[in-house]
């Protein structure tokens, strides 16, 4: 019965538990990022300040304009979509936060009822 006890309260305990996010850390700054596509690793970069996103990947500069909900996530919109899937709006919400990076998910800001909901996850690391 005290074994039980113990067991039941310990459970209790580590349920109750949760990650510490200093997202305010990483509302402003220069990241760096790591992606793959066709099979190779590659980096990229951005730079973000409280409303825009510029991002430099495979020699290409994309801008972006960000609304933040709360500390911890924001809505992100390209500035100059070049096509109706980019015209579509991106909400990134932090996970966890570390001393120089964070982990976080993307998913579309507003679901398409014809696909399946899609969630992707990454990580980024401040440089400056």
């Amino acid at each position: 019965m005290q074994k039980s006890l113990l067991l039941l309260l310990s459970l209790l305990c580590l349920s109750c538990f949760q990650t510490e996010r200093n997202c305010s850390d990483f509302k402003t700054g220069t990241f760096e990022f790591e992606y793959v596509v066709d099979g190779i690793e590659k980096t990229g970069s951005f730079v973000r300040t409280e409303t825009l996103n510029i991002d430099f990947f495979e020699n290409k500069i994309d801008s972006a304009s960000i609304r933040w909900i709360n500390d911890c996530e924001f809505i992100q919109k390209k500035i100059n979509p070049r096509n109706k899937n980019e015209e579509k709006a991106i909400h990134i919400k932090i996970l966890t936060t570390a001393k120089d990076s964070y982990t976080f998910e993307y998913q579309l800001a507003v679901k398409d009822p014809y696909k399946k909901k899609r969630v992707e996850k990454g990580s980024a690391k401040k440089i400056k």
